[in-house]
């Protein structure tokens, strides 16, 4: 993790000001997304932390989050092909946009948490695992922290790779985590046979990557994982009265045909390679 400096959401710009407002010597606060806590110096045109001087922001924006550039904070946002945004939420760990649409559940769990919970579904002590969209990289976090022997990551959008280095919370520099930037849908075919114990795909919604939910990579999943592997595949909950598809259904169905076990668990499917594929 590259760190650039303090974090602001608009709590902690509040409290600054306000701090400074009543002369107050000492402000204790988070300037990591609440990983920690650590205590400034509000002066009358910067404050202080850690020996150095950052200005007061003329306003921080609701539901944005601000990065110490070396000049000024700038918020945790990115266009290219599309808007990348870093979003702040009541939990710490943040969740991300694109063009607006939320990639991480956060209405009622803290999205590391939730993360920790489905990790937990492949027990990835001493697994090797695929993680085929790695994003704010919270599954990887997690599979560090369970002990696992060693995990690829694949993340397509450079502009998600650049937030992983402001985000406190993503995983930091581990021998045994290796992310590339490329797509699995191509990457995939040139993994060897067996080579994974365990895999966690967390793709797009369907609309987004329709083929990340296909049959032929199913296919692809079952042959990299070694027979029993396990996978997770989120699926969310997308409205059937509004959409007109059960996805969660259609998962099931295609991962089946591919050569899997699978039932339902939660917001996503837990599935088990057998070897016997349908025709």
């Amino acid at each position: 993790m590259v760190t650039l400096g303090p974090l602001l959401t608009k709590p902690v710009h509040e409290a600054l000001l306000s701090a400074r407002a009543s002369g107050a010597e000492r402000l204790e606060c988070s300037l990591d997304l609440q990983r920690s806590n650590t205590s400034v110096a509000p002066g009358p045109e910067e404050w202080e932390w850690g020996e150095r001087r950052y200005p007061y922001p003329e306003r921080c924006k609701d539901r944005t989050i601000y990065y110490w550039d070396g000049a000024a904070f700038q918020p945790a946002a990115r266009f290219s092909a599309s808007l990348i945004k870093l979003i702040p939420t009541r939990y710490g760990p943040p969740t991300f946009e694109i063009d607006g649409i939320k990639m991480l559940p956060t209405e009622h769990v803290s999205p590391y948490e939730d993360a920790q919970r489905k990790v937990a579904m492949i027990e990835p002590r001493g697994k090797a695992i695929l993680d085929t969209c790695g994003g704010l990289g919270y599954f990887a976090a997690w599979c560090l922290a369970g002990g696992a022997r060693r995990v690829q990551s694949y993340e397509v959008n450079g502009d998600v790779i650049w937030l992983r280095q402001i985000n406190p919370w993503s995983p930091n520099p581990d021998p045994r985590l290796t992310l590339a930037h490329a797509d699995i849908s191509d990457e995939i075919s040139r993994i060897p046979r067996g080579t994974y114990d365990a895999v966690l795909h967390d793709p797009p919604r369907f609309g987004i990557a329709g083929g990340l939910y296909s049959r032929r990579f199913y296919d692809e999943l079952a042959r990299v994982l070694k027979p029993d592997g396990r996978l997770f595949h989120y699926s969310g909950s997308p409205n059937k009265l509004t959409s007109g598809r059960d996805v969660p259904a259609e998962i099931l169905q295609r991962l089946r045909q591919a050569g899997f076990a699978a039932r339902i668990e939660g917001d996503g499917i837990l599935a088990t390679a057998t070897g016997r594929r349908a025709g």
